[in-house]
C-alpha cells in the first residue's frame, strides 16, 4: 500500500461531471457513470449531502473484514467547472487526505476507453480538475477515462458535451465497469499496482 493512504483514513471517490438528464450521456460525464456503477456494487443509492452541493454515498469497497476500506462516493451537483468547492467540503466533513482524494474524470489526451491513473499533475485544461485543484491543490488521484480528440474542426467544448457515438456506446458499459475496477484496486492496493493493471 502506498503511504500516502493510511488504512484508516476513508477514501473520497468522486466522478466529475455535470448534473441534469440533458448531460447524462455526455462525454464530459463519464466520472458521474463511473461512480453510479460503483454505488449499485455497493448495494446504495447516491443523496443528496446537506450543504456540499453534491449527492454522496458511504460505504465500503473490498471483502468483508479488515481488508476494506470505508469510501464515501460522491457526484458534484454544481456543474462541472465550480467541481472544486462541494470536493473540498465533503474532504474537510469526512477528514480525507488529499491523497485519498480519487478523481474519476474524462481525458482528451488520452484514446477512447484507455485509462490512466496517476497521482498529483496538471489540469490539462481540465475544467473540473481546474477547480478542484485550484480548492484543494495538485496531490489527489486520479482516474483518467480517455474520450479521444474531437474530430475535424469541432471545437473541444461542443465534443465534450455531446453524447457518445452510437460506435462507442457499443463499448462503453465494458469500459466503464473496467474504470470501476481501476477505482476498486487503486482504493484497495495502492497506485503501483492499480497501474499496472490498468494503465494500458
Amino acid at each position: 500500500m502506498d503511504v500516502t493512504t493510511p488504512a484508516n483514513a476513508p477514501w473520497l471517490v468522486v466522478g466529475l461531471g455535470n448534473p441534469g438528464p440533458e448531460y447524462a450521456m455526455n462525454r464530459h460525464n463519464v466520472g458521474f457513470m463511473v461512480a453510479d456503477l460503483l454505488a449499485e456494487r455497493m448495494g446504495g443509492k447516491f443523496k443528496r449531502a446537506g450543504k456540499a452541493q453534491a449527492q454522496t454515498l458511504e460505504g465500503r469497497i473490498g471483502p468483508l473484514g479488515p481488508g476494506s476500506r470505508r469510501v464515501v462516493l460522491a457526484k458534484p451537483m454544481s456543474y462541472m467547472n465550480l467541481s472544486g468547492g462541494p470536493v473540498n467540503a465533503l474532504r474537510d466533513f469526512y477528514k480525507v487526505p488529499p491523497a485519498n482524494v480519487v478523481a474519476v474524470h474524462d481525458e482528451l489526451d488520452i484514446d477512447y476507453g484507455t485509462l490512466r491513473l496517476k497521482l498529483g499533475g496538471g489540469d490539462n485544461g481540465h475544467n473540473g480538475l481546474k477547480s478542484v485543484t485550484k480548492a484543494m491543490g495538485a496531490e489527489y488521484h486520479r482516474v483518467r477515462f480517455g474520450i479521444g480528440r474531437p474530430p475535424g474542426r469541432m471545437q473541444v467544448a461542443d465534443f465534450v458535451l455531446k453524447d457518445f457515438s452510437s460506435a462507442e456506446r457499443k463499448e462503453l458499459d465494458y469500459l466503464v465497469d473496467r474504470a470501476a475496477d481501476a477505482v476498486e484496486a487503486l482504493v484497495l492496493e495502492g497506485l503501483e499496482r492499480a497501474q499496472s493493471t490498468y494503465n494500458s
